[in-house]
């Protein structure tokens, strides 16, 4: 009787500390919290449970292979039948796929490389002419090369005529050759060069590689231009193997005379302006 007695003591007891803890849960709102919670997380599992499963495609190796012993209908296309005739790739040579014969201005056959010889030559001309213009003119000479007669036609100007001479601007300047002809060409004084106009004067004139050229500042726009193209023929003398005849020519690249070797330079162009 006595264990019973203790036994129900104790049970009620626990009964009564639970119904005050539920008291004080009710009291701080634990409860409703708990519950809210445990509805939050049946909601979220159902929801997982139902979501629908993707049917994975089967692939083309798994496609069941058509049975049917009749023959398959000719599938109809709705493309326009337009045939486009595209233009051939043009091939690039892997040499040299941009050289500078891509754009030359003047025939294959028109296109000469100076020798050293032959460059000497007409620059010792010009600088004889340039000796004895009998001017106070400022002037300089420049030997012409391929990119200024054949391709590209950029013609730098010497950096310290430019800066002593000429403006620091694009500036408009006139080309007078020896014949009194004029060309309009443009000066790009930050480049100290010239630009538009000086293609036409190197085409007209038929300059060559190797030509050389007088520049004289006759006018502040305006340049005196005379050309010295010279043909060297390599012929073995019985006393040395120096060129024994010079062939002289014109702008127009037609033969004057045959100067003998002998002369100087400024004899030479004395002797043909005596046999033109």
């Amino acid at each position: 009787m006595a264990r019973r007695g203790t036994s129900n003591t104790y049970e009620e007891a626990r009964k009564q500390r639970l119904e005050e803890n539920k008291k004080r849960f009710e009291d701080l709102g634990i409860l409703r919290i708990s519950k809210n919670l445990t509805e939050i997380t049946s909601s979220g599992k159902k929801t997982r449970d139902h979501v629908p499963k993707l049917k994975s495609k089967k692939s083309n190796a798994e496609v069941e292979p058509r049975r049917s012993s009749r023959v398959r209908n000719p599938v109809p296309s709705y493309r326009e039948d337009v045939s486009v005739h595209l233009p051939a790739l043009r091939k690039r040579s892997r040499s040299n796929s941009s050289t500078w014969g891509s754009y030359i201005a003047r025939p294959l056959d028109e296109i000469k490389e100076a020798s050293k010889e032959e460059r000497l030559c007409a620059l010792e001309a010009a600088e004889e002419l340039q000796i004895n213009l009998n001017s106070s003119n400022p002037s300089f000479i420049k030997s012409m090369v391929r990119s200024h007669v054949y391709s590209c036609f950029w013609l730098g100007l010497p950096s310290k005529f430019c800066e002593e001479h000429l403006p620091k601007t694009v500036h408009d300047m006139v080309l007078e050759d020896e014949n009194g002809s004029e060309y309009q060409a443009v000066y790009i004084g930050n480049r100290a060069g010239l630009s538009g106009g000086w293609r036409a004067f190197a085409l007209d004139h038929k300059l060559d590689d190797g030509d050389a050229l007088v520049f004289e500042l006759i006018e502040a726009s305006r340049f005196k231009v005379i050309s010295f193209s010279t043909l060297v023929t390599l012929l073995e003398s019985p006393k040395s193997v120096m060129p024994v005849s010079l062939l002289f020519s014109t702008s127009q690249d037609k033969v004057i005379s045959s100067v003998p070797f002998s002369m100087t330079i400024f004899e030479c162009i004395s002797f043909i302006t005596i046999a033109a």
